[in-house]
């Protein structure tokens, strides 16, 4: 019902006749209107604010030290591709320095994960009727899948120089190079070419994705996560 609800607000932002039509249709059949009901306008409002309070959160939660490195969730590991190179080091003794790349990889996803706040500013305030259709047929993430649509191409290009930068900072090419040699010094040990810069860019948008799916959640189905007045009186089931 409050995903129909959601969906249903999002026509405020619409002025033509059709599309009015259309949503004095989606709100009959909701049950929404009526001198007793929330307006439009307080409908559309708190479906933004539910939104920017579940991406504010999300960018809160993974921007920080440990927000990804802590969270068993979204940690970044070792690639797949490189798990061969992960067992042939640490058969050999150098466990420790693949533990310092693996939090080294977190610590340039959690500098790089405020750069998503404007961008999902950005989709929200871009959000169509024809948005709020996919989003009346989706499921509890319907919003964060609506994100993944909009805002991925933006995210990895505002990602990838801050993760880069990042990587620098703490030293994460140069502690992968050094364990890439030490495995190429094992006989027979051979380690294909792999964009670590790419990998950490990819799994960085993937946990953040995760923790906005998770704050979605939260403000449809706990009213404790509902944290101001509006999104109280919008969100709460009468």
């Amino acid at each position: 019902m409050i995903a129909r609800l959601l969906a249903a607000s999002l026509a405020v932002l619409l002025t033509s006749s059709p599309a009015q039509a259309q949503l004095d249709q989606l709100l009959k059949g909701l049950g929404v209107g009526g001198p007793s009901q929330l307006s439009d306008a307080k409908i559309g409002a708190g479906l933004k604010q539910a939104l920017e309070v579940a991406t504010g959160n999300a960018v809160t939660s993974t921007g920080r030290v440990d927000g990804y490195l802590a969270n068993q969730a979204i940690k970044i590991l070792m690639p797949e591709k490189l798990r061969t190179v992960e067992r042939g080091l640490r058969a050999v003794g150098y466990g420790a320095q693949v533990d310092e790349l693996v939090v080294s990889m977190n610590r340039a996803a959690e500098r790089a994960a405020p750069s998503a706040k404007q961008i999902f500013l950005d989709a929200i305030a871009a959000m169509t009727f024809d948005d709020a259709r996919k989003i009346l047929n989706g499921g509890d993430t319907a919003v964060t899948e609506f994100f993944k649509v909009k805002s991925t191409d933006k995210l990895t290009t505002a990602f990838r120089p801050v993760v880069d930068r990042a990587m620098s900072e703490v030293g994460l090419a140069r502690q992968y190079n050094e364990l890439v040699g030490r495995f190429q010094a094992i006989p027979f040990a051979h380690a294909e070419a792999f964009d670590l810069d790419g990998y950490v860019v990819q799994k960085g948008l993937d946990g953040l994705f995760h923790v906005v799916g998770e704050q979605e959640r939260l403000i449809r189905t706990d009213p404790a996560a509902r944290t101001t007045e509006l999104l109280k009186e919008v969100f709460t089931k009468k």
